[in-house]
């Protein structure tokens, strides 16, 4: 299957945090069972589909989704062998002229047998079939008023490494079945969404200076925002796209900048000798989280803009190099291990920035840049092995994770 679950270590090592709390009550979800009634003859095309959909409903974590693969017409009568279940999603895949793809859904409610639900979708192009079926559960899932999983509709990009110092970008769904290139040539790296409504990214383009560009991802129109000697990052973009966190170092040691798009003014934000980077807004935007190597290795780090004092967030691991923020809660990778000669193991942390909540996210393996959802109920992250890369997908509310590997690449970075 193209997705794996991973059971997560979800511990609370001090206080607990009473505003984010694992739902224990998982025999309580309605049951669900799947059946395709597309119109392909191709088994390896309808399997796929099945997935998709079968991968769909089990990451809301709302449902316990039967794992049958079950077939039959769109309008036929409910197998008396589905009364175990309460809801039948049945689902049609059609081909349209050219390009175009249409899907049906019929929900029923096994208990009555009734129909209680129906929904009808198309898409031009059919390679953006996973859209379909992300849209499809985002509706039934809003029809039982479960928690909104809206953050499937979104598009992920990451930057891949193609061959030595080339790394593309690439806009892909959070399953990574969609993938398309948008930008290639050269080493881009650290895309970041540009808005909310993911119409553009930034990006640091690397030469003989690193320069950071505006991607339009609709138009392809490309803009040069600004250069600097050394390294340069965007970080983190404000909620109103007006003022990004870069990581720059004009003068030899990276530090934090807030840069005005409208102005092309900038202004430095940390002040220390060593390394300060990653930087994310927090809360109402009046902190930011870094990461810094203040007490001789990476750790994350807490301010207010425009005050020079800085606050140790994490008090655990020694070497905590990349976070996410949002509202009152960080996310954070920590090295666990110290190993000279072969791969260290690197798990996620969630840690509050108002109490000495921690809970591990992760138990094994190397997991990097870490991103929090709109709605900050969920973290994506990458998970690297054997020369590849994973997404990974972590439910923060029901302790349960998905991995969806992309086989034969590596992602260098990722934002959602």
């Amino acid at each position: 299957m193209r997705y794996l679950i991973i059971l997560l270590t979800g511990i609370v090592l001090f206080a607990s945090d009473a505003t984010l709390e694992i739902v224990k009550s998982a025999d309580a979800r309605p049951s669900v069972t799947i059946q395709d009634s597309s119109d392909f003859a191709d088994m390896r095309i309808r399997q796929k589909f099945f997935r998709l959909v079968l991968g769909d409903l089990k990451v809301t974590a709302h449902f316990k989704v039967d794992d049958t693969y079950r077939s039959g017409s769109f309008d036929s009568m409910i197998d008396p062998l589905m009364k175990e279940y309460d809801y039948l999603f049945r689902y049609r895949f059609k081909e349209g002229d050219g390009q175009t793809l249409y899907l049906d859904v019929r929900v029923y409610d096994i208990g009555s047998k009734n129909a209680i639900y129906e929904r009808s979708y198309r898409v031009a192009n059919r390679t953006r079939y996973p859209f379909l079926i992300h849209q499809a559960v985002i509706d039934f899932n809003d029809f039982l008023n479960m928690p909104s999983v809206d953050w499937m509709r979104r598009y992920v990009v990451f930057s891949q490494y193609s061959k030595p110092k080339s790394a593309d970008i690439v806009v892909a769904d959070y399953t990574l079945t969609y993938r398309k290139r948008i930008i290639s040539g050269g080493l881009n790296i650290f895309p970041k969404w540009a808005d909310r409504n993911q119409k553009g990214i930034y990006y640091t383009k690397l030469g003989k200076r690193p320069v950071l560009y505006y991607y339009n991802i609709y138009t392809g129109k490309q803009t040069k925002v600004v250069t600097s000697d050394g390294m340069l990052v965007c970080s983190d973009v404000s909620r109103d796209g007006k003022r990004l966190l870069l990581t720059m170092a004009p003068e030899g040691q990276p530090d934090i900048y807030r840069y005005n798009i409208e102005t092309g003014v900038r202004e430095r934000l940390t002040f220390y000798s060593g390394i300060d980077v990653s930087a994310q807004y927090s809360g109402s935007e009046k902190k930011i989280i870094f990461v810094s190597d203040r007490l001789g290795y990476p750790n994350i780090f807490i301010k207010k803009i425009g005050e020079r004092a800085v606050r140790q967030l994490v008090y655990h691991g020694k070497n905590n190099n990349a976070c996410s923020a949002h509202g009152k809660y960080v996310v954070y990778t920590s090295r666990e291990s110290d190993n000279a000669f072969s791969a260290n193991t690197f798990n996620l942390y969630l840690v509050s920035t108002q109490s000495d909540y921690i809970r591990r996210l992760t138990a094994s393996g190397v997991n990097q840049f870490p991103k929090f959802s709109p709605d900050g109920e969920s973290v994506m992250y990458i998970k690297h092995y054997a020369s590849q890369s994973a997404l990974g997908i972590i439910r923060l509310n029901y302790n349960e994770g998905f991995l969806f590997p992309l086989k034969g690449h590596k992602i260098q970075s990722i934002d959602w």
